[in-house]
């Protein structure tokens, strides 16, 4: 079991979920690393070994209760018990109302919400019981509004937001920080950049950037706590 800091990221992959690892596992922080497959987690892990910080892959769904609950049970049994808790998984779904399948709809809600909850419950009776913790929840710009076409994104990250809100008001006072992170852009990754291969760097959000605010988030005073906050590239409109 590691001696360091532990750091749970729920959503990882070449983006900002691996960004966000690198970060705190630089600050010496042992991450572990959520995703469906842990295969996709070896390179991060390669990469984060390789400046002698500490990624333990994890196989997780964050849709199915079970498999949250093994997961963190293999957190909690390799690294310790998690002191950072970053949920970051999303499922992104264009679709008209009578396009979507309902259970199209429900598994988009399920990851871009249901997950957060089942994440939130495995760490925070640790946390409340040593009266500290951070929880940082990913949000978008569908978090604030619906658009056409959205609506698969936007309840769910509705529902991510107003997760966040009630966590806060409930743990704050216990001494454990909830914060919620509107990326309100495209974010640069391997994705994003064999989708629009015309885009300019300048015009996209860049991981590390991002990771740098969580960290940010993280180091914070309890007398001046963030609940929310928006990051945007300057070029982006809004």
């Amino acid at each position: 079991m590691s001696e360091a800091k532990v750091a749970v990221v729920l959503g990882v992959g070449p983006g900002l979920g691996g960004a966000i690892v690198r970060r705190f596992a630089r600050e010496n922080f042992a991450v572990a690393m959520m995703a469906r497959s842990e295969d996709m987690l070896k390179p991060i892990q390669k990469e984060v070994e390789q400046f002698g910080g500490v990624a333990l892959p994890v196989s997780a769904d964050a849709t199915n209760l079970n498999s949250v609950i093994d997961a963190f049970a293999q957190v909690k049994e390799k690294l310790g018990t998690p002191e950072v808790f970053i949920y970051n998984a999303g499922a992104f779904l264009m679709g008209g109302i009578l396009e979507l399948t309902p259970e199209q709809f429900e598994n988009s809600w399920k990851i871009n919400c249901l997950g957060a909850f089942l994440g939130v419950q495995q760490v925070l009776p640790a946390m409340v019981e040593h009266g500290s913790g951070t929880i940082l929840l990913t949000g978008a710009t569908a978090s604030l509004r619906g658009g056409a076409r959205f609506a698969a994104l936007a309840v769910g990250k509705f529902g991510l937001r107003a997760l966040a809100q009630s966590l806060a008001r409930e743990f704050w006072p216990q001494g454990i920080h909830v914060a919620h992170i509107i990326i309100d852009g495209l974010i640069n990754t391997p994705r994003v950049q064999a989708m629009a291969p015309e885009r300019e760097v300048h015009t996209l959000l860049s991981t590390e950037a991002i990771a740098q605010t969580y960290w940010q988030l993280y180091l914070q005073e309890p007398t001046a706590w963030t609940l929310e906050l928006d990051l945007r590239p300057a070029l982006e409109k809004f």
